[in-house]
């Protein structure tokens, strides 16, 4: 074999074996604050109790979050009572002030996060995006990252229940069982 294809083969065996060890080791974050609607601290640190926390990142300006409201409440309450705590995030996002909408189009109960802090270390890049949290060791593993399910526009034409499959999995004892996928929405503003 000649040295090329050597160093070719050899390369491509460090690249899988790079892949295959990112892959099997889960993102953990450390702890970080939001802030109430009273401007009261809430750490991730005090849901490590809780058998999920999940983090969705929404903006009343985005129609997006708005047409995710009535789904993200009914996995809140459908969930809530079996150890999973729901955090609704309100972020800034890349619409100008024209396109803004009306104060008080989401119902849900949001936070605040000051500095962009856990949109950044979540990897959160939209509205809405969920990510699904495990409390491991001193902080959370990232167990999900992504689409709420498969049609962000009409709820009733949903096939796939991304974040729904991953609680039920995650409550059962199973690994998450879903990739990641693309959420579509509104830009996070950095």
């Amino acid at each position: 074999m000649s040295i090329p294809r050597l160093a070719i083969l050899a390369a491509v065996a460090v690249l899988a074996a790079s892949l295959a060890f990112s892959t099997a080791r889960a993102q953990t974050v450390a702890d970080f604050t939001l802030k109430t609607a009273a401007n009261a601290d809430v750490a991730l640190r005090s849901y490590s109790g809780k058998k999920a926390v999940v983090v969705v990142f929404l903006n009343p300006a985005c129609a997006f979050s708005r047409l995710y409201q009535d789904r993200l409440s009914a996995l809140n309450g459908r969930y809530g009572g079996q150890g999973v705590q729901f955090l609704f995030i309100n972020v800034p996002i890349n619409l100008d002030a024209a396109g803004a909408a009306a104060p008080g189009d989401i119902e849900l109960p949001t936070l605040t996060d000051p500095g962009s802090l856990a949109s950044a270390a979540l990897g959160v890049s939209k509205t809405a995006e969920a990510v699904v949290l495990q409390a491991e060791g001193s902080g959370f593993a990232v167990r999900y990252r992504g689409a709420i399910d498969d049609n962000p526009q009409v709820a009733s034409n949903v096939q796939q229940k991304y974040l729904q499959q991953v609680l039920d999995n995650l409550l059962g004892g199973r690994p998450a069982g879903v990739e990641g996928k693309r959420a579509a929405g509104c830009l996070i503003k950095r």
